[in-house]
């Protein structure tokens, strides 16, 4: 009874949560942009003040990441964010083209529904509820049941300073009482008019099934090539940097490490001296039995968790000061469990002859798992990174982090927590989702061309060909065809 009656509250609530947002947001949509400035730079400044205290309630709750990179994280979905968005044309007149005579002005989404992931919760709250406001949409939130009481306190926060600022209250809600039922009810419900989904390949695909537009992205299997004119100690610190980020977390972090055989030797001893471990054929089996769960689904028991952790749960000893741990594999897919997506301080190792093997190799672990994404490449030949720009993926990142890169902390991509893949990785779109995304456009063309003096073009083309035959006709064979054409044209109303 008492499961019952928690679905039945479930449930109810997010009833009340989109009815209530949906009204909040027919007002936000007449808001003009000083007043939607006012309310995100409000935002702003209380995810600024609270970016510490989310972050220690995230790592609390989980168990995932780190206490300092959920701040910065908190802090980059706040500040940088609102840098990069402030002056983006989200309201009325957003372009006219003047040669064209095309007006183009901008109207709100409505209601979004935001699915947030557990190993990014309360920053991926304070993200999509800045760019939601930026678009004058209303958001109401499905946390992930891990993390629930972050994800709850994040988008209060965000709520509380919108409406503080001017925004009508309940613009930003987040289901308290998370359930599979409750989440099918706010993605299927009348007033939600998109969803941004960010979570795990089955809540996606479930998102996209809804029966409305959808936002959604797909695993990141980010294989990072050192080539062989690459500087190896940085590329080795930029890999680990991000790897050791949050604990490889973020979607966009690298999964495997592809190096030319000719510095293979050089690459090996970087990592070591940087804190890698390169396992034992015996160990890399033994954590990958405790990485992976059913197949090569990941144990959320390993996710977000530092290299010493995981050694010591799968019972192997590593070095003091070990950051990340190294297993190297001869193959992709089945039977090769770390070419799979590892959200944690764990790299697949791979060794080719030249740069076309590297091509080969990270189209096989791009299709096991992280097609559309990404691609990590170091190397100080332009014509290497143009080469690998064929790659089935959006984002080529070169000689950067990958995890700071694909989100555009490191690189001039847009800052976001939602990574489209596009078609190749069945989102609906390529980009980093920004408030360009989340805004419909309506257009106020001019006539250029008078077609009240022109003849229909099916009278113009018989007419023509009439012409071009009656050299060669009889009379009788003319007279029919005038008849045949007049007969069509009275069919069609021309005459």
């Amino acid at each position: 009874m008492e499961t019952f009656d928690y679905d039945l509250q479930s449930v109810q609530e997010t009833r009340n949560l989109a009815r209530q947002a949906k009204q909040a947001q027919a007002e936000l949509a007449q808001f003009s942009n000083e007043q939607i400035d006012k309310i995100l730079r409000s935002m702003v400044r209380a995810a600024e003040e609270n970016a510490l205290s989310l972050a220690q309630l995230a790592v609390e709750e989980t168990g995932f990441g780190k206490v300092e990179d959920k701040t910065f994280k908190n802090r980059f979905a706040s500040l940088e964010l609102y840098e990069f968005i402030k002056s983006m044309p989200t309201i009325g007149v957003v372009r006219e083209d003047k040669v064209n005579k095309v007006v183009e002005i901008a109207e709100p989404v409505g209601l979004l529904m935001g699915i947030v992931p557990s190993t990014n919760p309360t920053s991926t709250a304070i993200y999509k509820s800045l760019i939601a406001i930026k678009a004058r949409n209303g958001i109401v939130f499905s946390p992930h049941p891990s993390a629930v009481k972050c994800t709850l306190q994040a988008a209060q926060l965000m709520h509380d300073a919108a409406v503080a600022a001017g925004a009508p209250a309940h613009i930003i809600g987040c289901i308290s009482k998370p359930s599979m039922n409750a989440t099918n009810e706010l993605m299927k419900c009348d007033e939600v008019e998109m969803i941004i989904a960010t979570g795990g390949s089955a809540m996606v695909k479930a998102a996209y099934s809804a029966g409305k537009p959808a936002l959604g992205v797909g695993p990141g299997n980010v294989p990072a090539y050192i080539e062989r004119t690459a500087d190896v100690a940085k590329a080795v610190q930029r890999i680990i940097a991000s790897k050791t980020f949050d604990n490889g977390t973020i979607c966009a972090s690298e999964q495997s490490v592809i190096c030319d055989e000719c510095i293979r030797a050089q690459v090996v001893e970087e990592f070591r001296r940087q804190g890698g471990y390169f396992m034992t054929p015996g160990e890399t089996e033994q954590v990958s039995k405790k990485l992976f769960l059913k197949g090569h689904a990941m144990n959320a028991k390993m996710v977000g968790r530092a290299a010493q952790v995981i050694a010591e749960q799968s019972g192997i000893s590593v070095p003091p000061g070990t950051k990340v741990l190294l297993g190297e594999q001869q193959g992709v897919g089945e039977g090769y469990p770390l070419s799979y997506e590892k959200l944690t301080t764990v790299l697949a190792f791979y060794s080719v002859k030249d740069w076309q093997e590297a091509c080969d190799l990270s189209i096989r672990l791009l299709k096991n798992g992280g097609v559309g994404h990404s691609i990590s490449l170091h190397t100080e030949t332009p014509e290497i990174a143009m080469k690998f720009s064929a790659k089935p993926v959006f984002r080529i990142l070169v000689n950067t982090s990958s995890s700071q890169g694909g989100v555009g902390a490191s690189t001039g991509l847009a800052p976001a927590f939602t990574l489209g893949c596009g078609t190749w990785g069945g989102s609906a779109t390529s980009d980093n989702v920004t408030p360009l995304h989340l805004i419909n456009i309506k257009r106020v063309a001019y006539g250029l061309k008078d077609f009240t003096e022109t003849p229909h073009p099916v009278s113009a083309a018989c007419a023509a060909q009439a012409a071009a035959s009656s050299a060669d006709l009889s009379e009788d064979q003319l007279q029919s065809l005038v008849e045949e054409v007049l007969s069509l044209l009275k069919k069609r109303g021309d005459c």
